[in-house]
């Protein structure tokens, strides 16, 4: 039961990974429309105010507007695609199905009930919202989740059922939207019951997180990277960032709920003078780990080689994945580094990471992000948009003080746990050993080191990826060979029961490709 829900909650992560993915056109769209259509900046500079590209700007604003309006649909289209095991696109027909008959339900038993807002009121009195033009009960990303999960779970039941001769047709894939009609209606009428009090339990959770100020982000950040470790982080945090739990603000007279649902809606709204104060709490410290307190993990794992041979071969690696820290914001390269090398080093970056929540709070640093907290969104939603609305200028002061505390702690505990980061591990493979086997393995062959990696084809039943991960669920975890992988250019594996995952970095969409093409190509068929 532990390895089912552990590989459910590791399955479900990866899923919301693709709605997420969409957060940054939405935020690229309304950033840049925002950053150059301010009053402010259009005095600063008067070139900007140029008829054609203020047009242009309020498309982009429009366009992600529309977008971030639409996230509830998009979370149950997306969770549902991501929890398919097959027929992923009846998948998706059938959330879409189901989400329409959730909220119309909804809206039809408060209709029935006489508990509708009446036309003239304000909805939110009531703790409903507009849908896609359907007055319903207001839970907003939660209700895209909630359909997205339910018909993963019903797909994977049904996709593959036979019905009778006669009523052939409908069987298979196509079963799935019907069914699920069924079934929202019951969702619905559940909802409609429930929601007041899981909506009340999240308001009043949120807002004794918030209350507890600097101690709550604290044990937000660090709740936050132990989870990355099981890759669940992406469940932890959503609820912050799409439902009361990360907070209530009103904004351009509508009521918002999570802080990045609220950052999104502040980004398009022209009266926005300063962000919400819980990208303080539960956001900005991201910043300062990924930009500044990575440079100091790898600073500390460059001086910590002794010199020689090894430190000249590890220096191209831990420039590559620092500056991909720094840049993206993407740090499982190193992060697992100082896992593998020892627990400890990662439980000091865990408290390192939470603690950078702590100080980014205290300086009431409010700058948003869309998917990571690397250069490029730092620059477009802390710099671009003002150090009024963002306080970016104290993440900058604060930058050498935090390298400088990574640095002298990591360096400090690697040596004296004589841990073996990269360049110091005697059996690593190194760069240029890496190099040697890219350039003699090809494509296929790669791939059938990984097949071979884990444990052979009749030794898989499931493999998928996310944004740096394979993530693959086998019969036997006895049957892994880290060794193997790690010769494809794996950086590590963790195993957790029956669920896999090898940790390549951002490149894992190319090795999954490789990987699907090389199944494809030797007509397996059981995966």
């Amino acid at each position: 039961m532990k390895d089912a829900l552990m590989g459910f909650g590791q399955k479900l992560g990866k899923a919301i990974l693709l709605p997420v993915a969409i957060l940054p056109v939405a935020g690229l769209l309304l950033g840049i429309s925002s950053a150059l259509s301010g009053q402010a900046v259009l005095e600063t500079y008067p070139i900007l105010d140029n008829t054609i590209l203020q047009a242009i700007l309020q498309i982009m604003k429009a366009a992600g507007s529309g977008v971030f309006n639409a996230l509830p649909l998009i979370f149950a289209v997306g969770i549902a695609i991501g929890l398919a095991k097959k027929e992923k696109g009846p998948a998706a027909l059938a959330a879409v199905v189901g989400y329409f008959v959730l909220i119309i339900t909804i809206n039809a038993l408060l209709t029935i009930t006489g508990e509708l807002a009446p036309p003239d009121a304000d909805p939110r009195a009531y703790g409903q919202g507009a849908q896609f033009g359907v007055l319903t009960l207001q839970m907003g990303v939660f209700g895209g989740i909630l359909t997205g999960i339910v018909t993963g779970l019903i797909h994977n039941r049904f996709y593959n059922i036979k019905l009778p001769e006669m009523l052939a047709f409908f069987g298979g894939s196509r079963f799935v939207p019907i069914i699920n009609t069924f079934v929202f209606l019951i969702v619905g009428a559940l909802m409609y019951i429930i929601w007041p009090f899981i909506g009340n339990g999240i308001a009043a959770f949120g807002e004794f997180a918030t209350g507890l100020g600097t101690l709550g982000a604290f044990l937000y950040g660090l709740m936050l990277r132990t989870l990355y470790l099981f890759g669940l982080h992406h469940v932890f945090y959503l609820p912050f960032w799409t439902t009361a739990a990360g907070g209530t603000l009103e904004v351009g007279g509508q009521m918002y709920e999570g802080f990045q649902t609220i950052f999104l809606a502040q980004l398009s709204d022209p009266e926005t003078t300063k962000f919400f104060g819980n990208l303080a709490l539960f956001n900005s410290g991201r910043y300062l780990h990924m930009m500044f307190g990575m440079i100091g993990i790898v600073l500390a794992m460059y001086h910590a080689i002794p010199k020689g041979p090894k430190r000249k071969a590890t220096a191209g690696f831990l420039l590559s994945v620092g500056l991909t820290a720094f840049v993206t914001g993407v740090t499982e390269p190193i992060s697992f580094a100082l896992l593998f090398a020892s627990p400890l080093l990662f439980a000091a970056e865990a408290i390192l990471f939470a603690l950078s929540f702590v100080v980014a709070s205290i300086a009431n640093i409010t700058i948003g992000s869309t998917f990571s907290a690397g250069l490029v969104e730092f620059l477009l939603f802390g710099v671009f948009q003002g150090n009024d609305k963002t306080n970016f200028l104290w993440a900058l002061l604060l930058a050498i003080p935090v390298i400088a505390v990574y640095y002298f702690v990591f360096k400090f505990l690697i040596i004296k746990l004589n841990a073996k980061t990269p360049g110091r591990d005697d059996d690593e493979v190194t760069e240029e050993e890496q190099s040697h086997v890219a350039a003699v393995v090809t494509e296929d062959d790669k791939a059938k080191l990984i097949i071979e990696g884990l444990g052979g084809f009749d030794n898989i039943t499931e493999i998928d990826n996310c944004a740096t991960r394979l993530r693959v669920t086998v019969v036997k975890p006895d049957k892994i060979d880290a060794k193997t992988l790690k010769q494809t250019g794996a950086m590590n594996t963790v195993v957790r029961g029956k669920a896999i995952q090898v940790i390549y970095g951002p490149k894992v969409n190319i090795i999954r490709g490789e990987v699907d093409d090389y199944i494809e190509q030797n007509n397996i068929k059981h995966l």
